[in-house]
């Protein structure tokens, strides 16, 4: 290697700008910041201590899935994806850490979610009948009808007669509403009033609901003041509402249409054959 001084910069200059040069000092350079790296003493011998202890999360678990995925391939009649061994649920896995969707803890915790959700399916099924139970109505009973909306709502075979035709104009939501209003009524238990209260709330209130009803700002703000200790009786005024405009709109359309003349015509024919 040539002398070099330290005066002389412009032969300095030249002899660090050849290729040659720096791919001789390029790897000193390297290992001399690196070794002063490892030797230098850091502030925070937590992070530090972090930093090496280091290890790609979740290889554990890999491991220990890659086992039971083998374990269930080996063990006979063992359904695929089926955890053997532990009464653990279905698609058991063990990466919790990653919120994996087949998770048995997840799926614990799913189940938990919807027991709520089952029982209110129970009592929207149960507790408020989709259809009345009803005998053939008469031609006295349906020539009624015509006289008074009282009176068609007063029977159970004038109920589903109206709600068929309400089904047609798409408002059967008014019926069901007054219907459930009247089971709540009837409720005597604390508890079954809370839930039935809240299942008609979100069913007819809610303005998410598909099956909303068409109530005043008024109405819905004391029922959602009342919604803190409901009662048989926190839907009275919107179940009067809704039962005065089908007795306004709806009912003198029903008089006049085919589902009520084919009713009163077919019972008109019976009579005479009698």
């Amino acid at each position: 290697m040539p002398r070099l001084f330290q005066d002389d910069q412009d032969g300095f200059q030249k002899y660090c700008s050849r290729p040659s040069v720096w791919k001789q000092l390029l790897p000193l350079f390297r290992s001399e910041r690196y070794n002063a790296n490892i030797h230098q003493t850091p502030e925070h011998e937590e992070d530090t201590k972090a930093v090496h202890d280091f290890k790609p999360m979740g290889s554990k678990q890999m491991e220990m899935r890659k086992r039971q995925m083998s374990a269930a391939q080996e063990t006979p009649g063992a359904a695929p994806g089926q955890h053997v061994g532990g009464n653990r649920g279905s698609n058991a896995c063990c990466f919790c850490w990653c919120c994996c969707c087949s998770c048995s803890c997840l799926t614990f915790r799913n189940q938990e979610d919807q027991r709520p959700r089952r029982a209110s399916h129970d009592l929207r099924t149960e507790g408020f009948p989709t259809c009345e139970e009803s005998t053939t109505p008469t031609l006295e009973e349906v020539s009624s009808w015509a006289q008074s909306f009282d009176k068609l709502m007063i029977t159970p075979a004038g109920r589903n007669a109206f709600r068929e035709f309400l089904r047609t104009e798409f408002s059967e939501e008014n019926m069901l509403f007054w219907m459930a209003c009247e089971e709540l009524k009837k409720e005597a238990n604390k508890k079954m009033i809370e839930e039935k209260a809240r299942i008609i709330y979100e069913d007819y209130i809610s303005i998410l609901s598909p099956k909303e009803v068409s109530l005043d700002s008024r109405v819905r703000e004391v029922i959602n003041k009342n919604m803190l200790e409901p009662s048989q009786h926190i839907f009275d005024d919107a179940q009067l509402q809704i039962y005065t405009l089908m007795h306004r709109d709806s009912y003198p359309r029903f008089m006049n249409s085919t589902v009520y003349k084919d009713l009163f015509q077919s019972l008109s024919e019976k009579s005479t054959e009698a």
